[in-house]
């Protein structure tokens, strides 16, 4: 191995005429040596090595030599070729002085220090061996001026860049060049608006931009769709649910997509501006902010540094809005049921009957005893078991409410705060009546007492709603949404200008003396007992009309006489204790009445008469399981009463047919049992009733009350197909049509439907969302417009992690291999530079100083600029933007 070393010789160097780099010369002095040559036999084979360029490899194997003053170890083994080699030391590229013979002997002219395969020889003066490095004994042994045998490659030496390479940057492209590797770009750095993705991209964007704006405007308009969303409607509300949440998905998604483009642009385009400030790596982490929301948590120091820049800005405004786009759109957009706002609309309702026709009453009554079994009383005995059913079913539920409210204490004299009446219509409609024309008891008892008498009066009005509503509201010709219509979800409110159905209670006390001139049993012909008494009056020798009987001490309280055309009614007897008689009959007899009897043997007449008022108005409020229809009645702020749309109309208009229908109801609750002392429960709480004093007594109803309430289903059922005004306005001759007829009403609704908006005011927070979205996709459709194309988004993890691959190191990231970056290597800003000769992109850092490539001489031969380099330099020419 001595001897190996000893016959090595250096050949004279190579000519320039005959150098294949001769015509890429600098003006520079390096110094070239020559290649050792092993002459121990002349059959060994001579390995060269160009001094200038790297040529291919030997077709030979290479062999190993090992130097003797290595200690011939594996680590000496010295490999020929290519001579690749890693120190491990250090990363700059080993500097070795020439031997002094070799210096002489230099020529003038040399390639490139960067073209030419760094020397494997031996470390630079740079390069300090470890202490057990094999090559530390050899290295200090030398004295650097004498020849030496070595089997060591040839080197040059530049003088341009000695000083360069012993204070090198780190992050210059030259101190990280791996030997024989070269990354020349092959893809574009810019694509045209031809290009498919930046078609697809614009037209996400688009997309974007008209879905946001379509949902923003929706969310405005607040529309309603009506049959539109409904159970049989254009769309089922599953459907339509669905289709909202699909459609608020898609532009989340491509909402994202195109901020994420749009980031990824503006800083690739930033970074390759050269006069701009670069990117940060804080800058480089707001594609998460939008893709991984929870970053700005885990990661909330680039948060911090990067928030507060404009970009930043709009890039944590994306954020949020991305995040709560769907919650916003479900609040604001997909359709929910709501309530809508009050509307005045002309509504319909079918007319077949005039009000409380008894006819017509029994012959829709559902029995099914036809009048093929019984002619005479199949239509009379259904409605009278109705009126029984009905009127205790009500009487039971306000006597009820008498016992919650005296519970409470709430308790009052004054009628105006006392429980109102209620009904119940078609079994599943609460109604609820209301006292009208409310007259003081004391006063009015007072007015009408004498001297010797105190007498007791009580006068009230209970007003019914028209219970013909319920009817016209499910009338097609109106089209309302229906509770149905909606998987039983549907909910809608209606107040009709329509006559209102009362009945008038008033009862008086009186002695038996004022008793006597109506009560056959205490005429003369009457002996002072009743005959047959259960089919009275028929049988009885009553005076005929024009004939008005009897006065009496109450005439004028009651209206009885020729003066008001009413004859007083005649009862067969003076019922016992507890018990109550009627009178049903009479001459074109518009009321009916009660005569009842206290413990205290003290009588108490009442009169009943039903009339049409004009003071109030109907509300209907119907749901799925339900409805609630209540009368609104001398409400100032009711424009809706009826005596506002028909300003000719005449209040209280007695209508005379209602006492055929009393009449079956008072003989259905055994009112007139007592004229055989029957003793009816019914009749016996009525009397129980009866005030004692001239004022109401806060605990208890009166007996006016009571019959009031009693009488409540009589109304519902007289105006059920009855009209929708004050009159009969058809036929003359009879008071039934054959066919209904539709006749209209003033109205004003409001229907709960599936509708955008909203439905609770706290919502309306979202508006930003949806407002910010549709923004931001107009701010990115305009910038994709302006510039024309897309540029290689570097910010992509693919990209960027090929970048980084292909860059040199950076001091400026010193520590952040492991744990990464932190502190102020968030915010050093970074540019994304080429290499203009290889076609070669990397990443530096912008704070350090740039390393100046070699200005070479012109070639004699003009070389075609790459049209990456064109588009680099147009795109890093340009001045930065406030983005």
């Amino acid at each position: 191995m001595a001897s190996d070393t000893a016959n090595t010789q250096y050949l004279p160097p190579i000519p320039l005429e005959h150098s294949d780099l001769s015509d890429n010369t600098v003006d520079s002095n390096p110094t070239a040596l020559e290649s050792p040559r092993n002459t121990l036999s002349p059959d060994s084979p001579v390995h060269h090595r160009p001094g200038y360029r790297r040529i291919t490899s030997l077709n030979q194997q290479d062999t190993a030599y090992h130097s003797p003053a290595l200690g011939g170890g594996r680590d000496s083994v010295q490999e020929h070729g290519l001579g690749i080699r890693d120190f491990g030391a250090r990363d700059s590229r080993p500097v070795l002085s020439p031997p002094p013979h070799a210096r002489s002997n230099s020529t003038t002219s040399t390639s490139p220090s960067f073209l030419l395969s760094p020397p494997l020889s031996r470390p630079s003066k740079g390069y300090r061996p470890l202490d057990n490095d094999p090559l530390r004994e050899d290295a200090e042994d030398w004295d650097g001026d004498t020849p030496r045998d070595t089997p060591y490659q040839p080197f040059t030496a530049d003088s341009e860049t000695e000083g360069l390479r012993k204070h090198r940057p780190a992050t210059t492209i030259q101190s990280f060049e791996p030997s024989g590797h070269e990354c020349r770009t092959k893809e574009k750095l810019h694509h045209g608006k031809g290009n498919w993705l930046a078609i697809s991209v614009l037209v996400l964007s688009v997309y974007s931009t008209c879905l946001s704006a379509l949902w923003l405007g929706t969310a405005i308009a607040r529309p309603r769709y009506g049959h539109g969303i409904a159970d049989g409607g254009n769309i089922s509300p599953s459907t339509a649910s669905l289709l909202a949440a699909g459609f608020a998905k898609s532009i989340e998604l491509s909402f994202v997509t195109v901020f994420v483009t749009f980031l990824g642009q503006v800083l690739s385009r930033r970074a390759l501006v050269k006069k701009s400030r670069g990117i940060t790596i804080s800058e480089m982490s707001m594609r998460q902010w939008i893709m991984q929301p929870g970053t700005m948590i885990t990661h909330w120091h680039t948060v911090r540094h990067a928030a507060l820049t404009f970009l930043g800005l709009i890039s944590l405004l994306g954020a949020v809005t991305a995040m709560f786009y769907t919650t916003a759109s479900d609040a604001l957009v997909a359709p929910t049921l709501r309530m809508g706002h009050w509307e005045y609309r002309t509504l319909y309702g079918k007319v077949a009957t005039s009000f409380a026709n008894v006819n017509y009453i029994q012959d829709s009554c559902q029995t099914p005893i036809s009048k093929a079994m019984d002619k005479e009383y199949s239509g009379s005995t259904c409605t009278a078991i109705q009126h029984s059913g009905q009127a205790f079913h009500n009487y039971m539920q306000y006597l009820s409410n008498w016992t919650d409210s005296r519970a409470k204490g709430l308790g009052s004299a004054d009628l105006a705060y006392r429980p109102l009446p209620v009904a119940m219509l078609h079994d599943n409609t609460t109604v609820q009546g209301r006292w009208i024309h409310k007259e003081n008891m004391t006063s009015l008892s007072e007015r009408w007492s004498t001297e010797d008498y105190d007498r007791v009066v009580i006068n009230v009005t209970m007003a019914m709603p028209h219970s013909g509503v319920f009817s016209a509201a499910r009338d097609p010709l109106n089209n309302l949404i229906l509770p149905r219509d909606l998987s039983g979800l549907g909910e809608f409110d209606i107040t009709a200008s329509v006559p209102s159905p009362t009945t008038n209670v008033l009862c008086a006390s009186m002695t038996k003396e004022e008793l006597a001139p109506i009560v056959y049993s205490e005429w003369p012909q009457g002996n002072g007992t009743a005959m047959n008494t259960t089919g009275f009056p028929v049988g009885f020798d009553l005076p005929a009309y024009p004939q008005w009987l009897n006065s009496t001490a109450v005439d004028e309280l009651f209206e009885f006489g020729e003066k008001y055309g009413r004859r007083p009614p005649t009862f067969p007897k003076l019922p016992k204790v507890f018990n109550t008689v009627v009178n049903t009959t009479g001459w074109y007899a518009d009321s009916v009445y009660v005569l009842a009897t206290t413990e205290l043997g003290n009588y108490t007449m009442c009169s009943l008469r039903s009339s049409l008022t004009t003071k109030c108005a109907t509300r209907y409020h119907a749901s799925f399981s339900g409805g609630e229809m209540s009368a609104l009645c001398e409400d100032g702020e009711n424009d809706l009463a009826y005596g506002n749309s028909y300003t000719n109309a005449t209040d209280g208009v007695v209508a005379k047919d209602w006492s055929a229908i009393a009449a079956e109801w008072v003989k259905a609750l055994s009112l007139g049992a007592g004229v055989s002392d029957g003793e009816a429960s019914a009749a016996r709480m009525l009397a129980q009733l009866i005030p004692s004093s001239q004022a109401l007594d806060p605990s208890l109803p009166s007996i006016a009350e009571a019959l009031a309430v009693l009488s409540a289903c009589t109304l519902m059922e007289s105006s059920i197909d009855s009209p929708f005004i004050h009159f009969w306005n058809y036929s003359t001759t009879v008071n039934t049509l054959e066919e209904p007829q539709p006749q209209q009403f003033r109205a004003k609704l409001r229907i709960q439907d599936y509708a955008s908006g909203g439905t609770q005011r706290w919502q309306g927070i979202f508006y930003v969302i949806l407002f910010l979205t549709f923004a931001t996709n107009v701010f990115c459709l305009v910038y994709f417009l302006v510039r024309h194309g897309l540029v290689t988004d570097f910010i992509e993890p693919q990209n960027l992690f090929s970048l980084s691959l292909n860059s040199p190191p950076s001091h400026a990231l010193d520590g952040a291999c492991g744990g990464g970056p932190a502190g102020e290597q968030l915010i050093m800003n970074w540019h994304i530079k080429m290499d203009e000769e290889r076609d070669h992109f990397y990443i530096e850092n912008g704070e350090g100083p740039a390393i100046k490539r070699r200005k070479t001489r012109p070639l004699d031969f003009e070389m075609d600029t790459s049209p990456v380099l064109k588009t680099y330099t147009k795109l890093s020419s340009r001045h930065s933007s406030i983005l």
